[in-house]
């Protein structure tokens, strides 16, 4: 069999997306290769510095990225100087008023507050740009020795996009433009056309990713999340918004990679079925097209998701301190590091459609929906 195509998926979240960092340099000591990462808003960020930099300066470039935009003096006050909580949301309220280095300031015209203003967001992401433009580089990126994928929606349309490298010119405006979140960021002008955070349609590019391969390749698929869909009840008004924007960012995401891998089964069960038609039927251009459409290779989808810790309350998307991003960080590589120790969470359940393994819930990792297997004749 072909080698297997190795992809890399990050979802969106924010201040969040340290633990995305930690997951890959806990992956980079396990395998060097990693053919494809797609990502969406700081998923986006995330993978752009990887796909943008020589193997061995990603990990650094992922920390220089890390360390500057959790190096503001608010995002530094030790953990023991009150409950944690009220620390990270002083941090969090920093974030809001003062901007955050490296990434986004608060633009100053005067007439912003009263709404009044010719501004089309609350911030300037100036300093995004001239942080991606050092530490991407964007030649490298368009050599095509990574793909890359990074998802944005059409202001006017509506309608999802991805920027590939493997059809397009990326520049660092394209980045941008899958984390220009409104109304906090200001749209992204690209070729004629405005562009916004691609996580208002789906935070996820697993979609894209599955739609996209080669079929005819093995794809083996570790998907990052940062928002769970499930969750607890709360029980108060803080943890309301907190539910909320969990469901809203997750993106469904369980969800989504079930009826991912359905679709996808549901293909190569039909392609199966095409090969047991009489010779002339196979051999009629129109069934032979369809069966190489339905035809897959087997798809491995290993899921991840963060698990947050109970003094993260709705402010943990743009809580930038320094203490939380070395968390987060420390989080993802230990996640990433006993899935690498566990080989055996990890056997296929299927020759030709997709296993999903979630890895996020307590104790093994399982595997949530194996692939098709059509009933052997006689039964």
């Amino acid at each position: 069999m072909e080698t297997a195509t190795k992809a890399l998926v990050l979802q969106g979240g924010g201040a969040l997306g340290a633990y995305q960092a930690g997951v890959y340099e806990a992956l980079l000591e396990s395998d060097s290769k990693l053919d494809w990462v797609a990502g969406v808003s700081i998923g986006a960020i995330n993978a752009a510095l990887i796909a943008g930099n020589a193997p061995e300066q990603r990990v650094e470039r992922l920390k220089q990225f890390w360390h500057e935009v959790s190096a503001a003096p608010a995002q530094n006050v030790p953990t023991h100087w009150g409950e944690r909580t009220w620390v990270n949301q002083w941090s969090a309220a920093s974030a809001a008023l003062l901007g955050i280095p490296g990434f986004f300031r608060p633009r100053v015209e005067p007439l912003l507050l009263g709404g009044a203003a010719p501004v089309l967001s609350y911030y300037d992401t100036a300093p995004l740009k001239a942080t991606l433009e050092r530490l991407v580089d964007f030649k490298r990126i368009n050599r095509k020795e990574m793909r890359l994928s990074v998802g944005a929606v059409n202001v006017r349309s509506g309608n999802s996009i991805y920027f590939d490298n493997a059809t397009d010119e990326i520049s660092v405006e394209h980045i941008m433009a899958s984390g220009a979140l409104p109304p906090g960021f200001p749209p992204v002008h690209i070729d004629g056309q405005d562009y916004w955070d691609g996580g208002l349609l789906s935070n996820t590019p697993l979609q894209y990713v599955l739609d996209s391969f080669a079929r005819t390749r093995r794809l083996v698929v570790l998907q990052v999340d940062l928002f769970s869909a499930r969750g607890p009840m709360p029980n108060t008004l803080s943890e309301v918004v907190e539910r909320q924007k969990d469901i809203a960012y997750s993106s469904r995401t369980r969800m989504n990679t079930d009826t991912a891998a359905a679709n996808v089964n549901l293909e190569q069960a039909l392609a199966d079925l095409l090969k047991k038609l009489p010779a002339r039927l196979r051999s009629d251009p129109a069934v032979m097209a369809l069966g190489e459409r339905m035809a897959h290779q087997p798809v491995d989808i290993v899921h991840l998701i963060y698990r947050d810790k109970p003094y993260e309350l709705e402010s943990k998307d743009y809580e930038f301190s320094r203490a939380m991003v070395e968390e987060h960080w420390q989080a993802g590589a230990r996640d990433m590091r006993t899935t690498i120790a566990h080989p055996e969470w990890l056997q296929s359940a299927t020759e030709n459609g997709v296993t999903t393994f979630d890895l996020c819930e307590p104790g093994p990792g399982k595997v949530r929906h194996p692939g098709f297997k059509a009933p052997q004749a006689g039964r």
